[in-house]
């Protein structure tokens, strides 16, 4: 199990890291996690999981383990990582639970879990203490039962929490989807209600990823996609991750553009409803990000990279949008949340009340040229840290 707690999930290969036992004890220990607010809303906690056939035995012992601990179980069944973080909030869950390992190959699995109002559960607000409980946990698996469990499905009122996204549904476009046979194949009776032609690529559930992995952040990986645009003369196309937190769009040229780019595209649709409003952006992102919120009548902060600090800052501000590099969109109205689906229909609204192409759109944003994101492997990265920071005495610090 060493290694498989992470800075926001829990993540593993299966079975070698990540197994039944693991999942039951996982769930067992996860109420330990949720504070008096959580516990009052039940206890009661949203399961889901995604396509990976062995996410199928990992949610029943997640669930056993939950119901075990006193937790009764809402189980929302196969589903994308937002409908889970939708799930808690409609239901009025105390936190939610998806089974899935996102982009990574086929053998990996794990868990992204959630308090109440879908708050994230990262490595600094409960990974490690269920990492420490988890690890010298001696929890039997056949524990009873203490507490219910209710198959409940929320995918049509899903549909149309995101519908409500849309503005606009004319001209008709044609938009080029690359599902990567991941859970956004969920996404078909969505898109089909946004006035499309859709070219669908690889819209079949199937956790061994027959076609290319489902990380669009790999260039390799959006080469269909971007063919697919060009070829069928779409005006834009999207590629998402496996599950469907993450989306990168394609402008009508077939070129991927970059999240942060979207981000700044994006963001002065919510400041002309909210003028003022803060919004959240990853400290990877551009300079004309920060650029763009601030000629929008925006104000721009900064923030780390995750998730969990995204939203943690959007709430403390009450951000109405943020985006990170990684193609993750948040927004306020999603509780908080990650959302693929919406970020497409936001920027199909914006194309369509605009009249303009998305290279167009974007060209303003582009002004700026970008390495792409370098990683360095050090073995002491605060000493690292602090070796760079005497080099450059002489100037302003930053440590975000």
């Amino acid at each position: 199990m060493a290694g498989i707690f992470k800075a926001y999930d829990i993540r593993g290969t299966y079975p070698d890291q990540l197994d039944e036992t693991t999942a039951f004890r996982v769930g067992y220990h996860f109420r330990d996690l949720l504070d008096e607010e959580d516990l009052a809303l039940g206890p009661v906690v949203v399961v889901s999981r995604d396509m990976r056939s062995h996410s199928v035995p990992m949610a029943r012992a997640l669930k056993d383990g939950l119901r075990a601990s006193g937790v009764a179980v809402i189980d929302i069944g196969v589903a994308d990582t937002p409908q889970n973080y939708f799930g808690i909030g409609f239901l009025g869950a105390s936190g939610g639970i998806q089974v899935t390992a996102s982009h990574n190959p086929a053998v990996y699995n794990g868990f992204k879990m959630s308090r109440r109002d879908a708050i994230p559960v990262s490595y600094e607000t409960g990974i490690a203490k269920l990492e420490e409980l988890v690890m010298g946990s001696d929890a039997a698996t056949d524990l009873p039962p203490q507490a219910g469990e209710e198959e409940r499905s929320v995918f049509d009122e899903y549909c149309e929490h995101v519908l409500a996204e849309v503005t606009t549904l004319e001209p008709r476009l044609k938009l080029a989807a690359d599902a990567a046979n991941g859970i956004a194949t969920i996404y078909l009776p969505i898109l089909e209600r946004l006035n499309v032609e859709l070219t669908p690529l690889y819209f079949k559930l199937d956790g061994t990823f027959p076609n290319h992995e489902a990380n669009p952040l790999k260039h390799e990986n959006l080469v269909d996609v971007e063919r697919a645009v060009e070829e069928h003369d779409c005006d834009v196309g999207v590629a998402f991750d496996g599950d469907a937190d993450r989306a990168i769009l394609i402008d009508e040229k077939g070129r991927a553009i970059s999240a942060d780019i979207i981000t700044g595209l994006l963001a002065p649709r919510f400041l002309r409803v909210e003028p003022g409003a803060t919004i959240v952006y990853d400290l990877r992102s551009s300079w004309a990000t920060k650029e763009a919120i601030e000629e929008a009548g925006g104000v721009p902060l900064r923030e780390r990279v995750g998730h969990s600090f995204m939203k943690a800052t959007m709430r403390e501000h009450n951000s109405p949008f943020g985006g990170e590099l990684a193609g993750h969109f948040y927004f306020r109205r999603n509780f908080t949340a990650d959302s693929s689906i919406m970020t497409v229909i936001e920027a199909l609204n914006h194309i369509r009340e605009t009249g303009r192409t998305l290279s167009e759109l974007v060209a303003p944003l582009e002004r700026y040229h970008s390495t792409g994101e370098i990683n360095f492997r050090v073995e002491d990265k605060d000493g690292m840290i602090r070796h760079l920071a005497d080099i450059f005495s002489d100037g302003e610090i930053d440590y975000l």
